[in-house]
């Protein structure tokens, strides 16, 4: 009995075993491959980057020498507002100085330390003697890789002593505007504009040693030699001051005053007239399609050769934005700034990625590309003075246009101690 009873719960005791083993199985568990728990779990928030700083505020001022009312200060405008459309943070402050007064006001405000203008733009007129008075800035670092599309002249135009001291934009040299209803055949030699003098035409010409420089090389005068020394004494320069006597004579207007000038031609009241592409924009919205362009008429020697100047942005030395105004000063005179010169002011660009879609335009890049470059020289400096009194006592009557240029010629040298 004992023993079957043993027996009994010994089967018993192995029963409740398996039962127990057979209660804690899982059949459907997953396959040892399945990743661990923790590798399912949502990966944690990253950070947000942090906000990019804003760019510092800016202010700049700069100066030019447009005709007041005119195309070119309409453009610089438009320009300076697009600009500051496309940068919030720069803030331009634009001041037009007559042309008389801009470089002696930029050197003034230059040479007594202030920061302001930061920049000014005008021709390369003054550029040679204001490097050598230091004041304007060399820029060589400052546009360093961005200069893709600017012509070698237009560099050219700007640099002196192997420095580059100006963002160079508008090539610019005078040419003979003519209303062509008038004129159906434009002189080409000085011949030819003395005979429509002679018979009628009415030409304005402004009477100094800037627009009429072109016609001493078509009489064959040479100003310079190598060194500096003056040579108008030997030939060329009498022959043409007896010229702009004769067509004085003939009834042409020979007047300083410019402005004068320009506005006797868009009013009808001259056929003819001596002036630049700065005056372009405006003379086309006043004649339309009665504008024409040629060059100077040559001369019994060769071709007159106006001297050629190049536009370009000058940087002040004590500005404390130099970056910031060389970054407008490309935007201004880059492709896109250009083009609106042209297309608005009839200005050349000096580059070579702007399409000239107006032909009065490309008559004058033709016209500047032909002309005389602007001497930097100390030399060519006292170049001015000298020979304006020499066309005023010509033309006046006061000397004989060979003692005119005696004279000349010796004050050019003595200032020059040559």
């Amino acid at each position: 009995m004992k023993k079957s009873l043993w027996t009994v719960l010994s089967l018993v005791l192995v029963a409740s075993v398996l039962l127990t083993a057979c209660g804690t199985a899982t059949p459907t568990q997953a396959p040892a491959t399945q990743p661990p728990a923790a590798a399912t779990q949502a990966p944690a928030a990253t950070a947000a980057p942090a906000a990019t700083a804003a760019p510092a505020a800016v202010e700049l001022t700069i100066w030019h020498g447009y005709h007041a009312g005119g195309s070119e200060e309409a453009t610089i405008n438009k320009i300076v507002a697009d600009y500051m459309a496309a940068n919030p943070n720069v803030k331009i402050t634009v001041l037009e100085v007559p042309f008389d007064q801009l470089f002696n006001k930029w050197d003034t405000a230059v040479a007594a330390g202030q920061t302001t203008p930061d920049m000014f733009t005008a021709p390369n007129d003054n550029l040679g003697t204001e490097v050598r008075a230091g004041t304007v800035a060399p820029i060589d670092d400052l546009v360093k890789g961005k200069l893709d599309g600017y012509t070698q002249a237009g560099i050219n135009g700007v640099t002196v002593d192997g420095k580059m001291y100006a963002v160079p934009g508008i090539a610019k040299a005078v040419g003979l505007f003519y209303n062509n209803t008038t004129i159906p055949n434009p002189p080409k030699t000085t011949d030819d504009l003395l005979a429509l003098v002679k018979s009628g035409k009415k030409l304005g010409l402004n009477n100094s040693d800037y627009f009429m420089f072109g016609f001493f090389g078509g009489f064959g005068g040479q100003l310079m030699d190598s060194t500096g020394k003056c040579t108008a004494t030997q030939g060329g320069f009498a022959d043409a001051l007896q010229y702009f006597k004769d067509l004085q004579a003939a009834g042409a207007n020979l007047d300083t005053d410019e402005g004068k000038l320009e506005t006797a031609f868009t009013q009808g009241q001259l056929d003819m007239v001596v002036t630049g592409p700065w005056v372009l924009g405006d003379f086309e919205k006043a004649l339309g399609s009665k504008l024409s362009v040629e060059p100077l008429p040559a001369g019994p020697k060769g071709p007159s050769a106006p001297m050629m100047g190049i536009d370009g942005w000058y940087l002040n030395p004590n500005s404390t934005n130099q970056q910031a105004a060389i970054d407008f000063a490309l935007y201004a005179f880059g492709k896109d700034g250009l083009t609106q010169y042209e297309n608005n002011a009839g200005d050349p660009a000096a580059r070579s990625d702007v399409t000239t879609t107006d032909p009065l335009v490309k008559d004058f890049a033709d016209i500047a590309a032909a002309g005389y470059p602007r001497p930097q020289s100390a030399e060519f400096g006292n170049y001015w003075g000298p020979f304006g009194d020499m066309i005023t006592a010509a033309l006046s009557g006061k000397a004989s246009p060979t003692d005119a240029v005696a004279t000349a010629c010796a004050a050019m040298d003595k200032a020059n101690k040559k």
